[in-house]
């Protein structure tokens, strides 16, 4: 039995199950795809990437049954299908994933895009964020720039990298200030990486987002920023599609982030006790360093001026320009201090193909 036999497999979920079961689910097996199935076996519907984050844009929890969110008219196929025919149906439809179902409609199998087909070369640039001095790893970083240190026997700055390359992505710009001559030593031109590596250097720090003034040439497409510490098995090209779909100038990849309170907490009108809540969980959205943007963003960055990444999007807004938050619920890990660094080491030395997937 092949690999992807048993990924599809494990990638079957009862039509009842939850929005965290159907996140696990999507980012464990790695299919970017769930299949919903009734108590007999057949197809109820699926879930996709696409259909989760429009999901929790709508507010829903993680509680909700995966039926708010399941297509339950998805694409299908029947066994014994023409390879060139299923690619021509995932092409015309968008899709990058379809099951095949029997006669009954009980899934059989799946076809994946990338079993199909290599993934097609991206014009979009991605411009890493590689200046930071990483204060809060010392003393790790005393010598080594933060984005060269090494997780499970390589760089964080190579994860991305080769992610980023797995999935089309040939041209990169990397902006450097403290320590930048290691990373340009170990990288080079990218020709060692199969990719075109070029470089800003920032004479003094000018924020998450005032390094873009210094792209030359500017980007002709839409482009994606990343921080050099920001490890995550998001799909950068997904991003730059959202982009598009929803006509905005500046994306912002945002995670849920919740938080339990470890006291009772009194509700009160007044000095009137209207009620109680137990330990209450409270849910923000953070911001996740990833960035997808049009090229016309760089006309509101002052060349040489510092501006950090919150900044850009008020200007932005300020100009009525369109930005938009991407909802992700990959893994992801922001590097900033040691037991992350420890943390991150665990997970790619058990998992090592994990950011390739």
């Amino acid at each position: 039995m092949t690999d992807l036999e048993n990924r599809w497999r494990n990638a079957i979920l009862p039509a009842d199950a939850t929005l965290a079961e159907t996140i696990r689910n999507l980012n464990e097996v790695a299919v970017q795809l769930v299949l919903c199935v009734r108590e007999d076996g057949r197809l109820y519907g699926s879930v996709t990437d696409g259909d989760l984050r429009r999901g929790l844009l709508r507010g829903l929890s993680m509680e909700d049954s995966v039926r708010e969110i399941a297509n339950t008219s998805p694409l299908v196929v029947p066994e014994g299908t023409d390879r060139k025919l299923v690619r021509a149906l995932m092409a015309a439809n968008k899709v990058h994933q379809v099951p095949v179902v029997d006669e009954d409609g009980r899934p059989i199998g799946l076809h994946l895009w990338e079993e199909l087909d290599t993934p097609p070369a991206r014009e979009n640039v991605m411009v890493v964020m590689a200046g930071g001095k990483g204060t809060r790893l010392r003393p790790y970083t005393e010598n080594c720039p933060k984005p060269m240190l090494p997780v499970a026997g390589k760089p964080m700055l190579q994860h991305i990298i080769e992610r980023a390359r797995s999935q089309g992505f040939g041209r990169f710009v990397f902006s450097l200030n403290y320590l930048g001559g290691m990373i340009r030593d170990h990288f080079g031109d990218g020709s060692g990486f199969d990719v075109a590596i070029d470089y800003v250097s920032e004479d003094q720090p000018l924020g998450t987002a005032g390094a873009l003034s210094l792209l030359d040439p500017r980007p002709d497409h839409p482009f994606i920023v990343t921080n050099g510490d920001v490890l995550t098995d998001i799909d950068y090209g997904q991003m730059i599609d959202f982009r598009t779909r929803h006509d905005a100038d500046a994306v912002m990849a945002v995670r849920v982030y919740e938080w339990t309170n470890p006291f009772g907490v009194v509700r009160m009108n007044g000095v009137d006790i209207t009620g109680f809540d137990e330990k209450p969980t409270s849910r923000s959205h953070i911001n996740a360093g990833i960035y997808a943007f049009s090229p016309q963003i760089l006309d509101h960055l002052e060349r040489y001026s510092h501006c950090d990444m919150p900044t850009l999007f008020d200007k932005l807004r300020a100009a009525s320009l369109r930005t938009v938050a991407y909802p992700m619920h990959e893994p992801w890990l922001d590097v900033g201090r040691p037991d992350d660094l420890e943390r991150a080491n665990q997970e790619l030395s058990s998992n090592p193909d994990k950011t390739q997937e």
